[in-house]
């Protein structure tokens, strides 16, 4: 299990890119374990051809430059459909090119049937996703792979929250992507953490961005890990 951080460049640009699109935003956002949060990430604002390419092409060097070895990739919906598909194609036009699939939230009871569409899921499956929340659709997908033969060899998000993860209710020690690395065994590549973020905060000459650093610096402390 081995993976590389993503390059300071390559974090930098993508959190640039991120906010330049909306997709990251600052305010007061209330996040699923019911925190209020400065920033907010919705790579679902990744809403056009060109927006989605240059995200693609992120995750692709992301996973270039991280080492990690798979041999196809799988994209839970619905999120993730896209974003495989996406991520696919801009790893054949830099000359890997690899198998993609992804699940129905429902099965099919004509055609071809079933859950699961595009390649056949077999060898080492790299799963791609947005973020990592809870882990819960990670577990899915791993269950989901390991059904159809496949072996789940890591997950590729683009950014890493780094706050500590909620278990049963509970505020837990570990974040989710350090559950998903220790617990269910895989790798995580991520394109930036919320250290990248909070870099590119700090070193902002525009003082509307850099107004916001205060309030993610005293986010982390509180819930970082």
């Amino acid at each position: 299990m081995s993976e590389q951080a993503p390059t300071p460049s390559l974090a930098h640009d993508f959190v640039a890119f991120a906010v330049e699109c909306g997709v990251l935003r600052f305010g007061e956002f209330k996040t699923k374990a019911g925190r209020l949060s400065p920033y907010f990430f919705n790579a679902g604002l990744f809403d056009d051809g060109a927006k989605l390419g240059r995200l693609a092409e992120f995750y692709a060097r992301a996973l270039i430059s991280s080492g990690l070895s798979f041999d196809m990739l799988f994209g839970p919906a619905y999120k993730g459909i896209g974003l495989a598909a996406a991520v696919a194609i801009e790893l054949a036009r830099l000359g890997r090119n690899v198998p993609f699939a992804y699940n129905r939230k429902e099965a099919k009871d004509h055609g071809e049937g079933g859950t699961l569409v595009g390649a056949p899921v077999k060898g080492r499956v790299l799963i791609i996703d947005d973020v990592i929340s809870a882990g819960t659709s990670v577990r899915e997908s791993i269950t989901m792979i390991q059904a159809a033969g496949g072996v789940p060899c890591g997950v590729a998000i683009a950014l890493d929250r780094q706050e500590k993860a909620v278990d049963a209710g509970r505020e837990a020690p570990w974040s989710a992507v350090e559950f998903v690395r220790k617990q269910l065994g895989l790798s995580v590549v991520s394109i930036a953490t919320l250290t990248d973020l909070l870099q590119y905060l700090q070193n902002q000459r525009e003082p509307a961005l850099a107004s916001h650093f205060a309030a993610v610096a005293a986010y982390r402390d509180r819930y970082g890990v």
